[in-house]
C-alpha cells in the first residue's frame, strides 16, 4: 500500500471513530434526565407501601387496595409484631413495669409503638401519593389512631416508660428593660 493509501485508511478510521462517539453537549444532556436519588424517607415509604401491597395480595382471598379498610391496616400491624425487637412484658411478668430488667423472660418481642407511628405516617402519605383520596384513606381512620394509643400506653406501662406528650415551646420574649433607649453607644 502507498504512503497516500495509508493516509486515506487512517483518515476513514479516524473520521468513523470520531462520527460514532457520542457529542459531550449529548452525553451531558442524559445525565441531568437521571432522576435525583430518593431521600431516605422516600425510599422507606416507597418499601413500606410496596411491603404493604404484598401483604394485601398474599391474603387469601387478594384483597385489591380499593377495598382495603382500617381493619386489613390493623391485621397488617399485628402480623409486623412477629418482627419486633422490643421486649413488651405481660401483666404477669416479674419485670413489668421495669425500664430495664435484670434478666431474661418469655415475653413477646413486638414492633416498638414509635416505629409503627411512623410507618402509619409513612402509609398515610403514600396512599394519597398513589391516588387514594383522603376521606377513603384507611391509615388515616380513627380505629388506627385508638390502636396506636393502646399500643404506646400498653408498651409504655409493660417497660415503665410514660410516654409524654413533648410541650411546645413558647418563644417568650425577654421584656426590654431599655424601653426608650437605644442599645448603641452615644457619641
Amino acid at each position: 500500500m502507498s504512503s497516500k493509501g495509508k493516509d486515506v485508511a487512517a483518515e476513514r478510521s479516524s473520521s468513523r471513530s470520531s462520527s460514532s462517539t457520542i457529542p459531550p453537549s449529548h452525553v451531558d444532556h442524559q445525565q441531568q434526565q437521571q432522576p435525583a436519588p430518593l431521600s431516605r424517607y422516600e425510599s422507606q415509604k416507597r418499601r413500606d407501601w410496596n411491603t404493604f401491597g404484598q401483604y394485601l395480595r398474599n391474603q387469601r382471598p387478594p384483597i385489591a387496595l380499593p377495598q382495603c379498610n382500617s381493619n386489613h391496616v390493623l391485621e397488617f400491624l399485628r402480623y409486623l409484631d412477629q418482627f419486633g425487637k422490643t421486649k413488651v412484658h405481660l401483666q404477669g411478668c416479674l419485670f413489668f413495669g421495669q425500664p430495664e430488667p435484670p434478666g431474661p423472660c418469655t415475653c413477646p418481642l413486638r414492633q416498638a409503638w414509635g416505629s409503627l407511628d411512623a410507618l402509619i405516617g409513612r402509609l398515610r402519605a403514600a396512599y394519597e401519593e398513589n391516588g387514594g383520596l383522603p376521606e377513603t384513606n384507611p391509615f388515616a381512620s380513627g380505629a388506627i389512631r385508638v390502636y396506636l394509643r393502646e399500643v404506646r400506653d400498653s408498651q409504655g406501662k409493660a417497660r415503665g416508660i410514660p410516654y409524654k406528650k413533648k410541650k411546645k415551646k413558647k418563644n417568650l420574649m425577654k421584656p426590654n428593660t431599655n424601653i426608650g433607649s437605644s442599645s448603641f453607644p452615644m457619641q
